[in-house]
């Protein structure tokens, strides 16, 4: 255990998590809603610090990122825990999982960086489950991974406060937002928080700089109303129109069974509603190939296909002149 970041003490040995915008008031030998940050004796404690239940190498297209080092590896790793409550959640057994219930090897900040050498991943991505509740791992890992010259990026829900947030953008290279809806309602009902710390979070990135691309993942019935869409690519326009929007297709899962797949003709209408307002959209979970298009002439940029990923441009440029958005070299 690693005492955590960001809490402060209160009456009756109680402390406040100040991580993420429930700021749990937590009683002695309690842990917050994630399950992962608990009161002992008074102090607050990560119970995931150097305790991943997952270290794999992925495709940085698989976070996704697709303007981000394209046809990289990235040495991803995850804990237990989240903030959040999705009913559709894929990755529900490590996300709502308690500590007490598993046993996971110790693995080190210095041993998570020494691995992506070895397996010469330029990249280590803090995904799977919501990396906000292991912020201390994350951090520290971040810290020694600069060192030795590898690009860190998040893969978020961004349910985090602004001062926690503000200390990782001194060091994170990038993220991937899951920006669930544009609904209010849909984010209380489904996720059980709210939709208003989110876009801080993105607000946020833009002004510190951090490169970070978007994901929305459209569901059946629930936040797939193509008004409520155009509103979000709307917002998201104002931030940047080269801001890169994924926009994926829902399948069943965990406590959303009972909802179809969205219908690829849903996707199809939303993709063609973004492209009015953005520059670089890309479909998910459809088994299409995903090129990047130069926004000025057309021209296929990075090429993503069954053969791999190539890039057909220098120094993050077309060779009609255009810039293209993200991190290239």
């Amino acid at each position: 255990m690693k005492q955590a970041l960001f809490y402060q003490k209160k009456s009756g040995n109680n402390v406040q998590c100040d991580l993420c915008p429930r700021n749990c008031t937590i009683s002695p030998d309690k842990t917050g809603v994630c399950n992962v940050r608990k009161n002992i004796d008074g102090k607050l404690y990560s119970l995931v610090y150097e305790k991943p239940c997952s270290v794999s190498i992925d495709p940085i297209e698989k976070k996704p990122l697709y303007h981000f080092l394209p046809g990289s590896k990235a040495l991803s790793i995850g804990t237990i825990g989240c903030n959040f409550f999705c009913k559709g959640c894929q990755n529900f057994d490590i996300a709502r999982a308690k500590s007490e219930e598993h046993q996971f090897k110790t693995v080190s900040c210095q041993e998570v960086v020494q691995i992506a050498r070895q397996k010469n991943c330029p990249i280590i991505a803090y995904t799977y489950n919501e990396p906000t509740v292991f912020y201390e791992y994350m951090l520290d890992t971040v810290k020694l991974a600069k060192e030795q010259g590898i690009k860190n990026i998040a893969v978020s829900n961004g349910y985090i406060n602004e001062a926690p947030l503000r200390e990782l953008c001194k060091v994170l290279d990038g993220v991937n937002i899951d920006l669930k809806s544009f609904s209010t309602a849909f984010y209380k009902e489904y996720t059980k928080g709210s939709i208003e710390p989110v876009k801080r979070t993105i607000k946020i990135l833009k002004e510190e700089g951090i490169y970070f691309e978007i994901t929305n993942l459209l569901i059946p019935g629930l936040n797939d109303d193509l008004v409520e869409f155009e509103n979000m690519c709307k917002w998201i326009a104002t931030l940047s129109k080269d801001t890169v929007l994924h926009i994926s297709r829902f399948f069943p899962f965990y406590r959303a069974k009972d909802i179809a797949p969205t219908p690829e003709k849903t996707i199809d209408q939303a993709a063609r509603i973004a492209r009015k307002h953005l520059n670089y959209v890309y479909v998910g979970n459809m088994g299409r190939e995903q090129h990047t298009l130069c926004p000025a002439c057309a021209k296929i940029v990075v090429e993503r296909g069954l053969l791999g990923v190539k890039v057909i441009m220098e120094n993050g440029k077309c060779s009609c002149g255009k810039e293209i958005p993200g991190i290239w070299n």
